[in-house]
């Protein structure tokens, strides 16, 4: 399934619901053959966007661009894009070749063509197998990846994941999406995926998008994103950061970053309310002055050479260089 690589670009796009404004004047490019994922809390637009990409919702105001065209207005079978629902919407009466195929059924297309192009599509997502079973008759993953053909075999510039993960179990959900990071790069297509979860974006995405309050807090690569997050908002959505107010400004911290001393020993003195065994490290969260409670993720056999417990005095410490500024 080679294909030409496309840019999708959003100018000025603005969702408005009455007097509700849910997106509201965003701008961002999206690289071709990228796998970019829209993070943020709910409400805060990122599925608003996506079907406004989809044409799923009408364009209050702005502009969608794909390969540099305005689809804003174009339904969403002629605008080069394809959504996979959250729900999976299989036809339950039809078998999984059938679903697969029905977009080209609905566009005329003879059946042992479509039936060809459908079969395709499941070997691409490994369910040639199954063709011929009914949705009622596949696991949870499985339909998934139905879903995914089905979607796929309109040949889309760019394919539309609303939360596809969000109703599998955690231990498919961690497969399911190496699957998706694989197929997209075989494919060589933009993927656009709305997501809650910040472990979900940082293993996907190129790119991450993080929206709150109708608005991009925050874009550019995973990486950068984690490691330096500009306001305090995306430093506490993406976890693993503390926030730290010290006279000179606010500042990131990650919780990795902060190493346990003896009391008076540290930049700050505090006490430990809670302890957290969680594997390969343990996390410990002590309260400093003014009411800041500050958390370092600890090595467990650092931890349990000098364990602390709650109501313990200890000192926190940092280098200078993991100390990442927030605008304020």
């Amino acid at each position: 399934m080679n294909q030409p690589k496309y840019d999708l670009e959003l100018v000025n796009v603005t969702k408005c619901y009455g007097t509700t404004v849910a997106v509201d004047a965003i701008n961002h490019h999206f690289r071709p053959a990228s796998y970019t994922c829209l993070l943020g809390p709910s409400g805060c637009g990122k599925s608003s966007t996506l079907r406004m990409i989809a044409g799923h919702e009408t364009v209050s105001d702005g502009s969608v661009l794909l390969a540099g065209r305005d689809i804003s207005h174009l339904p969403p079978a002629r605008r080069g894009t394809a959504m996979m629902f959250q729900s999976y919407a299989l036809f339950p009466h039809l078998s999984v070749l059938d679903n697969v195929a029905f977009s080209q059924k609905m566009k005329g297309i003879d059946a042992p063509t479509r039936r060809r192009a459908a079969a395709e599509m499941l070997a691409l997502v490994d369910l040639a197998a199954l063709a011929d079973r009914m949705p009622d008759q596949l696991s949870g993953g499985q339909q998934q990846r139905v879903a995914l053909a089905r979607a796929l075999i309109t040949r889309p510039q760019v394919l539309l994941l609303d939360e596809p993960l969000s109703a599998l179990d955690p231990f498919l959900r961690i497969r399911m999406r190496a699957e998706l990071r694989k197929l997209q790069q075989e494919l060589g297509i933009s993927f656009v995926h709305v997501t809650h979860g910040q472990d979900e974006a940082l293993a996907l995405a190129d790119e991450i998008v993080v929206m709150n309050n109708a608005v991009i807090e925050q874009a550019g690569p995973a990486r950068d994103v984690f490691n330096a997050p500009r306001t305090e908002f995306v430093a506490r959505f993406m976890g693993g950061h503390n926030v730290i107010a010290l006279p000179e400004g606010h500042f990131a911290i990650r919780t990795d970053a902060v190493a346990l001393t003896a009391a008076a020993a540290g930049r700050l003195d505090a006490q430990v309310i809670a302890v957290e065994y969680q594997g390969t490290h343990v996390s410990v969260t002590a309260r400093a002055a003014g009411d800041q409670d500050i958390t370092a993720t600890v090595p467990d056999h650092q931890f349990f050479n000098h364990p602390s417990a709650p109501g313990d005095r200890i000192g926190l410490t940092w280098a200078q260089e993991s100390q990442h500024r927030l605008a304020s």
